[in-house]
């Protein structure tokens, strides 16, 4: 198969970020994930494993710490999801997305694993189970071999696809806040229980900041039952920015015996926060045992950058954009559009797929904003930009829509003069069509 070939294979199973249901079957089991890993002799074996989950925050953290141990001179392979524009940037081998090349080898030769577990009694498979198969593929593929792998779930934890490990050495749990509530539970608890399922006995549990304490309970109380030990970040470390800029931030992070004077690329108290998690789980590595110096934690966190997280894509008007997808991340975005950026308006392009909660980013974001124009994009899951209107018409601004994702930034800019603000939020899918429209940035072939 050639990349293209690639992608119409994968997009032939069940993918419920598209929201495609292949088959009347259950979307693929984890039970069915072990058996096509079993297949492939369980390449995700083999190395030392970071398994990072929570609702908001996970992709950053987990990329900081993918760039501590690279700096501290180890090989790494980095799983996230989703992408923006290729389906490549979700598999990283030291800090480099695979090549299209690469991508298209590795399904083709996993293909006849994939299909002999499709026809087994496991019932349907799906686009993330395999892209899950395919990084583990790669990353055992790799000469010489990586060291480390971190892992940043899909959905939850417990029955999520990623959760194939006997061991791990940290489970990282970011913040929780409500989101999939028909699948993983209707309050922070009930989440929190699905999300702690990745912890396994004998490994660290790194606990980011926690809005609501009955998390930080049900969190103790399963590493408590497994005999793992559990690090809970603000008990031990204290955070505290120094400078902000329009292209990055200073900041100081105290505990772990160090004061530690820092620098990010990333902008938001939010990724000051996950900062403190990705120096923590450092430091948990070195009472594991493992050698990292301080000079690889400075430099893994300054030169980390993840696009479509607070990305500045224009001045003069200020466009600047990030997936906030949830009210949690909305409340975090404007906080940080407060505290990071000058401006006098703001114009808000908003798109969300329908399992999102509009009304609740809308009460976050529409405070601030002259105007929300609601978008649709390329997506099955896109919320109808019409029937947002009266979800977060009533909030104050004056509410439009657009049915796609540039005609809405365009209609934003329309009424932006150059000291005000374009803020494109919602959907990272809504994210990566503006980034298209705007810088020109678009997908290999998906």
């Amino acid at each position: 198969m050639d990349y293209r070939e690639a992608i119409d294979y994968l997009l032939d199973f069940t993918d419920l970020e598209r929201g495609v249901q292949k088959s009347a079957n259950p979307t693929m089991s984890l039970a069915s994930v072990r058996s096509l890993l079993s297949r492939l002799n369980n390449p995700q074996t083999g190395r030392r494993t970071v398994h990072v989950t929570g609702s908001k925050g996970k992709g950053s953290t987990a990329a900081m710490v993918a760039g501590v141990l690279r700096e501290a001179g180890q090989r790494t392979a980095l799983y996230t999801s989703p992408h923006l524009h290729s389906f490549t940037e979700r598999i990283a081998i030291d800090g480099t997305s695979v090549s299209s090349a690469e991508f298209a080898a590795g399904l083709t030769a996993i293909r006849e694993a994939v299909e002999a577990e499709r026809r087994s009694v496991h019932g349907d498979v799906s686009t993330f189970g395999v892209l899950t198969a395919l990084f583990f593929w790669l990353t055992r593929a790799q000469v010489p071999h990586v060291d480390w792998q971190v892992v940043e779930v899909g959905l939850g934890g417990t029955f999520d696809a990623t959760n194939v490990f006997e061991a791990v050495d940290v489970v990282v749990i970011t913040p929780i806040s409500l989101e999939h509530t028909a699948i993983l539970g209707d309050t922070p608890a009930k989440i929190a229980t699905d999300k702690a399922g990745l912890i396994k006995p004998g490994s660290h549990c790194v606990l980011a900041r926690q809005d609501d304490p009955t998390v930080v309970e049900v969190v103790r109380a399963r590493c408590a039952d497994v005999g793992a030990e559990l690090l809970y970040v603000p008990e031990h470390y204290e955070v505290q920015v120094t400078e902000r800029h329009v292209f990055g931030q200073a900041f100081v992070v105290e505990g772990g015996g160090e004061r530690r004077a820092l620098r990010s690329q990333m902008l938001g108290f939010h990724q000051v926060e996950n900062a403190s998690t990705a120096v923590a789980v450092a430091d948990v590595l070195r009472q594991r045992g493992f050698e990292l110096d301080e000079q690889a934690i400075e430099r893994g966190i300054a030169h980390t950058r993840v696009r479509g997280r607070l990305e500045v894509m224009g001045q003069k008007p200020l466009i600047v954009a990030d997936g906030a997808h949830n009210a949690a991340s909305a409340a975090a975005l404007a906080r940080a559009l407060r505290e990071y950026f000058d401006w006098k308006r703001c114009f808000l392009v908003l798109g969300c797929t329908r399992d999102k909660d509009v009304r609740a980013i809308g009460f976050q974001l529409a405070r601030m904003a002259e105007m929300i124009v609601c978008c649709g994009f390329d997506n099955p899951r896109a919320m109808d930009p019409f029937a947002m209107i009266p979800e977060v018409g009533f909030l104050g601004p004056v509410a439009v829509a657009e049915d796609t994702v540039a005609k809405a930034v365009d209609t934003a800019l329309m009424h932006a003069g150059s000291s005000d603000l374009v803020c494109i939020t919602g959907s990272l899918y809504v994210v990566a069509e503006a980034r298209a429209h705007l810088l020109g940035e678009s997908a290999v072939s998906s």
